[in-house]
């Protein structure tokens, strides 16, 4: 008997439904400001990325990734599947760089599906609730909101609304706090989203990564190498291996974990190189629309679900990323918008050897350039063989009339299309939408400097107005001015982050929205010398910062609505009143 029982409880274990393959882990590691030519992987031979480079030796390279001319554009196209001005995002400062509300992200997908999510690093898609990332489909955050940031070492950084001081420097802070949500959240389904804030300025990397490339020749340069500042271009790759150091401790937990073989892996880049350096000879720098401007290295690893070592060719797009990893993950996207970019789903896993025919468009300052898989038309009407010339050397538009005359047609229908709204306002011209102060779910709102308006003689301390403050506020007819819109009405705690000569200190300010005042007095006066000490290399277009000192102001009756917040000088008797880096409002 007991030999026709076994072959009965094998037969019903066979008919019995296999237990669900469990849910992939996902990991996001984004560069800020690599450019293509930034890696050892892509033939850079002065910078050792062996972590980074393991990525497409483990896993899936693509060879051709287009991603937009600067950080934000890029961030928004990855997190919602759209061309960033569809979302409203064309700016990097001054309120451009938010996604319209009614965009929703990735993170949000997956959250729905119980995934726990976390980011850990830039966000630089808006910074007051709902734009805020933990509104935006992310349970943890932990970094910073705003693009440039000033300070690298021991850098002030915000925890879920709130900012704290942290020690060390800032790559290996925030990678610390990304090992640990991983580590909280091994025995559950993660989406966790590392936005590094490296190799973008200013140039501050450890003393341990800079005497490596401290002085040493530079062998390989740019397509304009009288431009390229040699000691920036030193910093730069010591900055590309700090970094790869960090990937490789993310990597390496994923391992302690156990967790390598469940996690989809990917690395890319936001834009091309912020300054003139080998680039694989490609033409174009961030900010740009040339080929080197927008290629960057994209890689993808899921061990035993993707070919090792595997280059895919065609175009692709950071467009195509939500769309992927949803795929991937086999769950639904939230909301119903129409996606610009595809799942490569079938590509990563061998089902397809290729994707229909399609073209990529990059945008920057209302100029367009789009791609083929074979051509590259520019913004003058230039075209390009990107296959025969990828270092757009020849235009070829004289030559082949019909196809820069088809592109030139498919770039006019694209801008009716993706451009269709308002022109959005040039250079320093802050967003015209308002700034939402005061939701329940989440009462603290700040409002930095690089949000407002200066009025009168008050103006920023850099051109760069994400790592700025407000200066030179020495008149009663200064003032500053945030576009805000109120959503609740009540009692609003009110801080201001300043510093003030004590000969100075003792002015009265007033705080005014709508019909509602507060007044204090700037007292005690705080000033601190400038972080002289946080610069490998000269820092140009950042700030340098100080240790700003956090006033209570009193509290103020807000009405929901729209009006301006302003901050003006009712007295003044010392030369100045003080410099301001934020004010924070926290609903009672």
């Amino acid at each position: 008997m007991k030999p026709l029982l076994f072959a009965l409880l094998f037969a019903l274990a066979a008919l019995a439904p296999a237990a669900p393959a469990p849910r992939p882990n996902v990991l996001i590691l984004l560069a800020d400001d690599a450019g293509w030519g930034d890696y050892s992987y892509t033939g850079n031979t002065q910078v050792h990325t062996p972590n980074i480079d393991s990525l497409a030796r483990d896993g899936v390279s693509l060879d051709r990734f287009f991603v937009c001319p600067l950080c934000a554009p890029t961030r928004a196209e990855f997190l919602t599947g759209r061309y960033h001005p569809r979302t409203g995002v064309y700016g990097v400062s001054l309120g451009q760089e938010r996604m319209n509300l009614d965009e929703h992200t990735i993170a949000e997908a997956f959250k729905a599906q119980g995934y726990a999510t976390g980011i850990f690093g830039k966000w630089h898609n808006g910074s007051q609730w709902p734009y805020h990332p933990n509104a935006r489909g992310f349970d943890e955050f932990y970094g910073y909101t705003h693009g440039h940031w000033g300070e690298y070492f021991d850098p002030p950084l915000e925890r879920n609304g709130r900012m704290e001081r942290a020690h060390g420097y800032i790559v290996n802070v925030l990678t610390d706090a990304a090992i640990s949500f991983i580590d909280r959240h091994k025995a559950e389904p993660f989406f966790c989203y590392v936005p590094f804030t490296t190799p973008h300025s200013p140039w501050a990397v450890p003393q341990s990564d800079w005497q490596r490339f401290a002085g040493k020749e530079l062998t390989l340069h740019g397509t304009q190498a009288k431009l390229e500042d040699a000691d920036q271009t030193r910093c730069i790759l010591a900055m590309m291996e700090n970094q790869d150091a960090n990937v490789g401790r993310i990597l390496k937990k994923l391992e302690e974990l156990g967790l390598v073989d469940n996690t989809i892996v990917v690395y890319f880049s936001d834009n091309g190189p912020s300054t003139h350096r080998w680039n694989g000879g490609m033409r174009g720098i961030k900010g740009g629309i040339d080929e080197g401007s927008v290629r960057v290295p994209c890689f993808f690893r899921w061990p035993g679900h993707f070919a090792k070592g595997k280059t895919i060719n065609g175009i692709f797009g950071a467009v195509d990323l939500s769309p992927t990893l949803a795929a991937l993950a086999h769950l639904p996207l939230v909301g119903n918008k129409p996606l610009d970019g595809l799942s490569l789903e079938p590509l990563l896993v061998g089902k397809a050897s290729a994707l229909p025919e399609r073209l990529l468009f990059t945008t920057q300052a209302r100029k367009i350039s789009v791609r083929s898989p074979q051509y590259r038309l520019d913004d003058a009407g230039h075209l390009y063989d990107m296959v025969a010339d990828p270092e757009q050397m020849k235009d070829i538009a004289a030559d082949h009339p019909e196809i820069a005359g088809r592109l030139s047609i498919a770039v006019a229908t694209w801008r009716t299309d993706a451009l269709a709204g308002p022109i959005p306002p040039r250079g320093n011209a802050v967003d015209p939408r308002p700034l939402p102060i005061g939701y329940r779910e989440f009462p603290i709102t700040m409002l930095p400097a690089r949000d407002g308006t200066p009025i009168g003689t008050v103006r920023r301390s850099a051109s760069a107005p994400n790592s700025s403050y407000f200066v030179n506020w020495t008149s009663k007819n200064d003032r500053m001015e945030w576009n805000t819109e109120v959503h609740s009405t009540g009692d609003y705690e009110v801080a201001m982050d300043y510093t003030c000569p004590e000969t100075d200190a003792g002015a009265t300010i007033e705080l005014a929205c709508g019909t509602a005042r507060l007044t204090a007095k700037v007292t005690p006066g705080w000033d601190p010398p400038l972080y002289t000490n946080q610069d490998t290399v000269p820092r140009h277009a950042e700030s340098q910062m100080k240790d700003f000192h956090t006033l209570a102001l009193g509290t103020i009756h807000l009405e929901a609505g729209h009006a301006p917040l302003t901050l003006r000088a009712v007295e003044i008797p010392g030369k100045s009143v003080a410099d301001v880096l934020r004010l924070t409002l926290t609903l009672k």
